[in-house]
């Protein structure tokens, strides 16, 4: 039978995939002998009925060199209208071959029960070392912070009297440039992936695509250490964002029982490597992250919920609370123990962010509509934030792309940092009684003696501290002048400063932006109505949920967060009207700084629901055709030159074919459907004979042989098929999945993207009437039908497909 099967087989590159169905329909338009592409007038409006744009083009993949060539291909490029190739999906459906079900059948439900045990066990495990990694990185930076600040003072103090403030300002510059030299070399030239918060990276990996390097054990390294130098080398950054990252690292690692870096099998866990657990880990490591940042671990599982993870059951929240908790749990034990203001048995230190108690704080209903236009206030600053970052960027992506212009960048950012600070205290005399605010390191300045410079409270001190300060410090500890110069330089720092080659937080800049203008917010009131004793502490906590809420675009999660920050339940009412107001007026003209980092990073990110107004698109203008299939019996030099010559992951496996005698419509009656990977394993194993025949096969595989081989499968250049070798015959039968999930062709978008959503799917193959196999969906198949918000408008927009 193998003998009479032919030895050749289509084989067609991505690049040449288009739908089957190339209608052209209103708003973009693509003349094909020269890459042009024009936008047509659009509105959502009158001449389209249902206000929606439905803004449709044909598919088209542009490599490196033919879309340079073209200026508007470059600048849809740049507005983020691609997606790349370059990032594969991960697959979250348990594959049901025929090894599966037989190792299935030897189990029992001791099993079961060993499983979920060491499930848990892992949880527990994760949350403790997410906790000892965020106590390292804090007293590590509390520790130099604290030398280099009592270094800069003493300078400072001296040089006032003997006027050679030019050396403490040199001093502070060292202090600041080299540390932050120091973690954006080990960003660009060791791991790159660990620049920035880490939140984009993993979200998107939690939405199912496979980012490279996001979980290795060297980006944790570079993030845990590189976080420490951009924090404590003064940079406008927090340590609370690159937690969430470091622990879903952490999670990845200890949930896989061995580590790929440092090539050793522990044998531990080997029925968790599968992307479908491992996900499920990460969501549990990135709520650790957020319990250690803010002790929050209510926070935590609502973040892993809200913002990242596609699946949800009962068993799978309460293990993530668990995590979470025991995270919490533990960084409060050591903090407790370590610091010189805890002692043993006192738990003080729920997070490494610490609001301070709000017990007294309350509220009156007339101040509601405030609380309400400070966070249109904070949607407004903060989509300008993301708009400017968003420039940025983008200037950053088409100039600044040698790593040493990084490095430069970020030791410009740093210096001019630390200047900006310098002359803020120079020229801003704000000056208090240091007997009414006792602080850590008191600037007298050019203040009387007793008295010490506010503002330097704001720049010598770590910001968590400076946002402690604005929430508590009395009425009348800042004045106007000093908080408004700092709100409005600090803003445009931390812009510049978010994107740069080192590991840095959002969160803590933008808390401190919006406490700072929120309490001016509350002085005032304050002034204006003295007799009502207003707080204003209080509206600093509010503008400082407004300004990241405007920022981020987070509202479940973030409003559990914030109350579980500043220990005060009753405020969350407030802080949820807020950060719904700061959601609604931001979104109005953009979208979140995440969000439009995924989207400038070309990810296929599937949001939660189908574009709206969708169902007239069908699987047949979705997919991708035609299709690499291969046979149930194959060949094994067939095999070989497909793997090496394409670049798709899964491949529909079928019967009744003849490659050399094609429609180019259907290609073969669906039997099954098998990935990459598994094929690699197969060709590494031998699993092939003269006839085809399992039973002739050198050697015989299990599960375990494709467990031990994720996720690093071998290349196809790297397996040795030698030419004899490649004249035999593999049954693909007892490993290809024999239950796929395959869709009609007349099946609409949200019904595909619902199945790819809440399963995890990485293929679905497109079929006809007679069960044969005419496309295949894929991630970048759906994602590049895109939403688009601006001005109050929206609609839709099918994006190209970039090789970069």
């Amino acid at each position: 039978m193998a003998a009479s099967r032919k030895e050749t087989t289509t084989r067609t590159r991505y690049s040449d995939r288009t739908p089957l169905l190339s209608e052209q329909r209103g708003g973009y338009s693509m003349n094909n002998a020269d890459d042009e592409i024009r936008h047509d007038s659009f509105s959502g409006s009158q001449e389209q009925p249902h206000g929606f744009l439905h803004s449709r083009r044909r598919r088209r993949r542009f490599s490196s060199s033919s879309s340079s060539d073209s200026p508007d291909a470059h600048d849809l490029r740049e507005v983020g209208h691609f997606l790349s190739s370059k990032y594969e999906s991960l697959d979250y459906e348990e594959c049901e071959n025929t090894l599966f079900l037989e190792e299935e059948k030897q189990k029992g439900y001791k099993f079961v029960v060993w499983k979920r045990a060491s499930r848990w066990l892992v949880m527990l495990l994760i949350g403790i070392l997410t906790a000892f990694v965020a106590f390292f990185i804090d007293i590590s930076i509390s520790t130099f912070a604290g030398f280099k600040y009592k270094q800069i003072k003493y300078y400072m103090d001296k040089c006032i009297v003997e006027k050679c403030l030019l050396y403490p300002y040199l001093l502070w510059v060292a202090f600041n440039v080299v540390p932050v030299a120091i973690a954006s070399c080990m960003v660009a030239f060791g791991a790159p992936v660990a620049a920035g918060s880490g939140i984009p990276q993993i979200k998107c990996y939690l939405n199912g695509v496979k980012v490279p390097h996001v979980v290795r054990f060297k980006t944790l390294v570079v993030k845990a250490l590189g976080v420490i130098c951009s924090v404590g080398g003064g940079l406008t950054v927090g340590k609370e964002g690159p937690m969430i990252h470091s622990g879903a690292i952490i999670a990845a690692g200890i949930s896989q029982g061995r580590s790929t870096t440092f090539k050793r099998d522990f044998k531990l866990f080997s029925y968790f490597r599968t992307d479908h657990e491992k996900r499920d880990f990460v969501s549990a490591g990135a709520a650790a992250g957020v319990s250690a940042a803010f002790g929050a671990p209510v926070g935590g599982v609502l973040f892993s919920l809200e913002e990242g993870a596609s699946f949800w059951n009962q068993s799978l929240v309460w293990n993530i609370f668990f995590c979470s908790m025991i995270s919490s749990f533990t960084l409060n034990v050591v903090l407790s123990l370590t610091t010189s203001a805890g002692q043993a048995g006192e738990l003080s230190y729920p997070g490494l962010l610490n609001f301070g108690k709000f017990a007294s704080v309350v509220y009156q209903v007339w101040e509601m509509p405030i609380f309400l236009m400070m966070g249109a206030l904070g949607g407004l600053t903060g989509a300008v934030f993301n708009y400017t970052n968003r420039k940025l960027t983008v200037f950053r992506m088409r100039k600044i792309h040698r790593k040493w212009l990084q490095v430069l960048e970020a030791m410009l950012v740093s210096a001019m940092t630390c200047t900006v600070g310098f002359f803020m205290i120079y020229l801003l005399n704000d000056c208090h009684s240091l007997a009414a605010n006792p602080i850590d390191y008191p600037l007298q300045f050019f203040c009387a003696d007793g008295d010490y410079s506010a503002i330097a409270t704001m720049v010598f001190q770590t910001p968590e501290a400076s946002v402690k300060s604005l929430f508590h410090d009395p009425y009348g500890s800042f004045s106007p002048l000093s908080l408004s110069v700092f709100c409005f330089l600090y803003f445009w720092l931390a812009c510049w400063t978010y994107g740069l080659q080192v590991p840095s937080g959002l969160f803590i800049p933008m808390l401190l932006i919006g406490a700072a203008w929120g309490r001016l917010c509350g002085m005032l009131m304050y002034y204006l109505w003295p007799e009502l004793g207003i707080d204003p502490g209080k509206y600093a906590l509010v503008g400082a949920a407004a300004q990241l809420g405007g920022c981020v675009r987070m509202t479940i999660s973030l409003t559990v967060i914030l109350i579980e920050a500043c220990g005060n339940v009753t405020f969350g009412l407030p802080l949820m009207l807020v950060l719904m107001m700061a959601k609604w007026v931001g979104d109005f003209f953009n979208e979140g700084i995440y969000d439009m980092h995924i989207v400038l990073q070309r990810v296929p990110f599937l949001e939660w629901e189908a574009p709206p107004l969708s169902h007239n698109i069908f699987a047949k203008e979705v997919m991708s055709h035609p299709v690499v299939t291969l046979r149930e019996i194959e060949k094994v030099s067939n095999i070989v030159d497909i793997l090496r010559h394409e670049t798709h992951n899964g491949f529909p496996v079928v019967d009744e074919y003849d490659p050399d005698h094609t429609d180019g419509v259907q290609f073969g009656r669906f039997r099954g459907l098998i990935l990459r990977s598994q094929l690699t394993v197969l060709l590494q194993n031998k699993m092939f004979s003269p006839s085809g025949k399992l039973s002739e096969a050198r050697h015989r595989v299990c599960l375990q042989d494709f467990r031990d081989a994720y996720p690093r499968f071998n290349p196809i250049n790297q397996i040795n098929v030698s030419v004899n070798e490649q004249e035999y015959w593999m049954d693909l039968r007892p490993f290809m999945n024999i239950a796929p999930h395959g869709m009609s062709q007349e099946a609409s978008l949200p019904r595909i993207f619902q199945l790819f959503r809440a399963i995890g799917l990485r293929h679905v193959v497109i079929l006809n009437g007679r069960n044969q196999v005419i496309g295949i969906v894929t991630r970048k198949d759906l994602a590049r039908y895109r939403v688009w918000h601006h001005g109050g408008l929206m609609g839709m927009e099918e994006l190209h497909i970039s090789e970069r």
